[in-house]
């Protein structure tokens, strides 16, 4: 076992760095290099671009965050807050459509905006009409009084306390730091908090008002439908859970026809013996399968195989969640171990490839060509014959009967 993967990881880097079994010079290599880190760079962006052509959970849901929160705040001003969000700085200007924001994203993108958001940001551009924006400035116009009242309570608070020291002490006045003295003071606070209370009654009131007007009210009317925000968080979520694997198969749609080409260029070269092709085609093969390698890991950790072991072990172990770590442990190694039978019974075969070779007249390694009866391959050194336990003569290697005569081979290495 060990021995072959070592002949695997030595074929792997003789591949990579010579031509028709002869090392290629440094400055070609290093040539070859940065060619591969060019590609790797671009097979990269292709994939991260791919992966963003279908519509995120986020896009196709985009009033789901904002719902959310909504639902779950329980300050009394809520409903006020929210509608407020439909108004950008309405004094820059104003805000731009909702709705057609939401629609943007469908552009050179597959995937549709759910309808009931569509929905949500028509309603809530309708609350931005100009006698909506003139209320809203008027309640930032008294808050900003305000504001300004309360700076100026907080500077008399900080001065009255120490002028009522100094009158204590039977300080004159002429000889106060103080700008206010105490009595003027006590005066000038009531009255900034009785313009606060005026003030603060007005915002209520245009609150109200503004909350009161039907495109408001149809507004807060969605907001409060119990089954149409269930059905739009069932489908934010379940687009969530599956989101990951569409992306895996965008990207294995992206990088697959690479692979093949690349696969498919690399074994006609070297049937044909075209040694800067097939060096080249093996890199470009080994680039390709490196993005997909990362991708499936990645998948593996967040798509939908992961969140369905994860919810197995918090429903069943409940707070427990480092078991997770140890499925994983366990669960990689089992897939690598699947992985690599199959590439060793399947894939790289080497009775399948034998039978192939042997008939080409080929290396029953590394493929080249041999010349009659040749016992060694002059391009990698490889014996090509083993022993018959039944008539002791010479046979081929991997083939299932000896050709002298007829004995079933069972070969072993």
């Amino acid at each position: 076992m060990f021995n072959r993967i070592r002949r695997l990881f030595n074929q792997f880097f003789r591949n990579s760095r010579t031509i028709n079994n002869e090392p290629i010079n440094k400055v070609s290599l290093i040539v070859i290099i940065l060619i591969d880190i060019f590609i790797l760079i671009n097979v990269f962006t292709g994939l991260d671009s791919i992966s963003q052509w279908y519509l995120s959970p986020e896009q196709v849901y985009p009033c789901y965050q904002e719902w959310q929160s909504y639902r779950t705040q329980t300050n009394p001003g809520k409903d006020f807050d929210i509608v407020r969000t439909a108004f950008l700085d309405i004094n820059i200007e104003p805000k731009s459509s909702l709705l057609k924001t939401y629609q943007a994203v469908e552009t050179g993108h597959l995937g549709q905006v759910s309808t009931i958001c569509l929905d949500y940001a028509q309603l809530k551009d309708g609350i931005n009409n100009s006698e909506n924006q003139k209320i809203v400035k008027s309640i930032e116009q008294k808050q900003r009084q305000i504001n300004t009242l309360e700076d100026k309570n907080r500077t008399i608070r900080s001065q009255y306390d120490s002028s009522l020291l100094e009158k204590i002490a039977g300080q004159p006045r002429e000889q106060s730091i103080n700008v206010v003295g105490a009595e003027k003071a006590k005066i000038e606070l009531d009255k900034n908090n009785r313009s606060i209370g005026i003030l603060k009654q007005e915002i209520t009131s245009l609150k109200n008002q503004l909350i009161a007007k039907p495109e408001t009210s149809n507004f807060l009317d969605i907001l409060q439908n119990q089954d149409k925000f269930t059905t739009v968080e069932t489908g934010y979520k379940r687009s969530s859970f599956w989101y990951p694997t569409i992306q895996l198969g965008f990207q294995s749609l992206f990088l697959l026809p690479l692979i093949t080409i690349a696969l498919v260029v690399y074994r006609f070269s070297q049937t044909r013996e075209y040694g800067l092709i097939s060096l080249i085609t093996w890199h470009l093969l080994v680039i390709f399968c490196i993005p997909l390698i990362i991708k499936l890991f990645e998948f593996l950790q967040i798509g939908a195989i992961f969140k369905f072991i994860f919810d197995i072990i918090s429903a069943i172990f409940g707070g427990l969640l480092f078991l997770v770590s140890y499925v994983y442990i366990l669960l990689i190694p089992l897939i690598g171990f699947a992985v690599i039978k199959f590439l060793q019974k399947i894939v790289f075969n080497p009775r399948l490839q034998a039978a192939n070779r042997i008939q080409k007249s080929r290396c029953i390694r590394c493929a080249k060509k041999l010349h009659y009866n040749e016992a060694y391959c002059p391009h990698c050194g490889y014996y090509q014959y083993v022993e018959c336990p039944n008539c002791h003569s010479l046979t081929y290697k991997y083939l299932p009967y000896c050709r002298e005569c007829g004995a079933t081979q069972n070969h072993r290495e």
